[in-house]
């Protein structure tokens, strides 16, 4: 399809839940004034783990938006893609009937699904046997059933897919719903990832792995993207959802419009099942491949949402592919990795930093860093350290990279 055929694309709702704030205003807020919602594990006891730091979702009550009755048959992050996916539809005002709802469509992947409910039906098995086991367990932990019970709950009957591509989920959940709109599959599309997989599988799997930060006694300074003392990832939860639509057709309802996305790009690194390639390859491929799908020079770009994990590998490889990609310009534009106050949220990450980036070019604001007292050797770029700075923002750049070389970039600009 030439690019003059493409229909454009805008983000006209967000929707927000996670560990620093149960909705968008909240984590918003939350973010800009350089809050933490890293904290001990209160989830189950972890004495015997080496790693007993995550990023919790603190206050959330599944019952403001699901039926008590029905909590139960639906795994965590099925909750909070339900809550994410309500806030987002609010906050844009689409509503969903008859007469559109073919035309409206539903991508949301988890990374992983349903860990706590998996866990839980295990011991149930073990102890009492395969008739305990509950005839809601399968469709309460399968990664598709976030996007299955929001559409079911919204009445979208549109396209329904839900990508699990390891922490690169939510950003291809939010590509593909690009793409989807922008060939004329759909007019809108709820759109992103969710995850609630703080469990002692999930965190003494990552642990055992050597992926985790270790900082026990200092939670909040344990997430620390490109700082010398950083050790790992912190674990975290919750989901980000988008409402995407056509231009005209959000116009044409008065909808509020966040931005435009203009590019989608995708790559693999074909190199390890969980470390990055050490030069950075498939992440500079995947951000030349949305820059050459938005028609965009890399000058254009004034700041990027990085991945940003907190890996003593990952930031570094990611670094030095920006300085691949940008060249010099990579020294005057602006990086930062909001994953310093949430924590990595897993296959949810991409969605919650799209939404992020939506609210930063709506306020025309960088978000900070946190924790970086002193760069890492190799990590020499505007990473835009302790605070949140107001600045012009045009364009803008958000990577996801996961488990098997598996990259996703979007870019995103203001609309006039």
């Amino acid at each position: 399809m030439a690019r003059s055929d493409r229909r454009r694309v805008v983000v006209t709702g967000v929707g927000l839940v996670s560990p620093i704030g149960v909705g968008t205003r909240e984590t918003w807020s939350a973010l800009l004034s350089g809050a933490s919602g890293i904290g001990p594990i209160t989830r189950f006891d972890t004495a015997r783990f080496e790693s007993r730091i995550a990023g919790e979702v603190k206050g959330f009550d599944p019952e403001r938006w699901v039926e008590k009755k029905e909590v139960k048959k639906m795994d965590l992050f099925i909750h909070y893609a339900l809550a994410a996916s309500d806030m987002a539809l609010q906050d844009s005002g689409l509503e969903i009937d008859d007469a559109n709802a073919d035309r409206i469509g539903v991508v949301i992947g988890s990374g992983i699904g349903g860990f706590p409910l998996i866990e839980k039906m295990h011991s149930t098995l073990l102890e009492r046997g395969p008739g305990r086991i509950s005839p809601f367990f399968i469709p309460g932990v399968i990664v598709n059933l976030a996007a299955g019970q929001v559409s079911i709950r919204t009445g979208a009957r549109g396209p329904n897919t839900a990508p699990c591509t390891a922490c690169t989920t939510g950003l291809h959940a939010v590509g593909d719903a690009f793409r989807l709109i922008q060939h004329g599959y759909a007019d809108a599309v709820i759109a992103g990832g969710t995850e609630g997989a703080i469990t002692p599988i999930a965190v003494g799997g990552f642990s055992v792995m050597g992926a985790l930060s270790q900082r026990n006694d200092a939670p909040e300074k344990a997430s620390r993207p490109w700082d010398k003392d950083r050790d790992g990832f912190v674990i975290g939860e919750g989901a980000g959802i988008l409402v995407l639509e056509e231009l005209g057709r959000a116009r044409r309802r008065g909808a509020p419009v966040y931005c435009e996305i203009v590019g989608y790009g995708m790559s693999g690194d074909a190199y390890h099942m969980a470390a990055p390639h050490p030069e950075g390859r498939g992440a500079a491929a995947v951000m030349r491949n949305a820059l050459a799908d938005a028609e965009l020079a890399p000058d254009a770009v004034d700041y990027i949402n990085a991945h940003g994990t907190s890996t003593p590998l990952g930031d570094l490889a990611e670094v030095q592919a920006v300085k691949q990609v940008f060249g010099e310009h990579a020294r005057s534009l602006a990086m930062s990795s909001t994953k310093s106050a949430t924590g990595h949220l897993l296959g949810a990450a991409g969605g919650l930093e799209c939404g992020i980036l939506a609210l930063a070019i709506r306020d025309q604001v960088y978000p900070a860093t946190l924790n970086l007292d002193e760069p890492g050797e190799g990590c020499d770029l505007d990473f835009v350290p302790h605070e949140a700075r107001r600045a012009p923002l045009e364009v803008a750049l958000t990577n996801s990279f996961g488990f098997g070389g598996t990259n996703g970039a979007l870019l995103m600009r203001r609309v006039a």
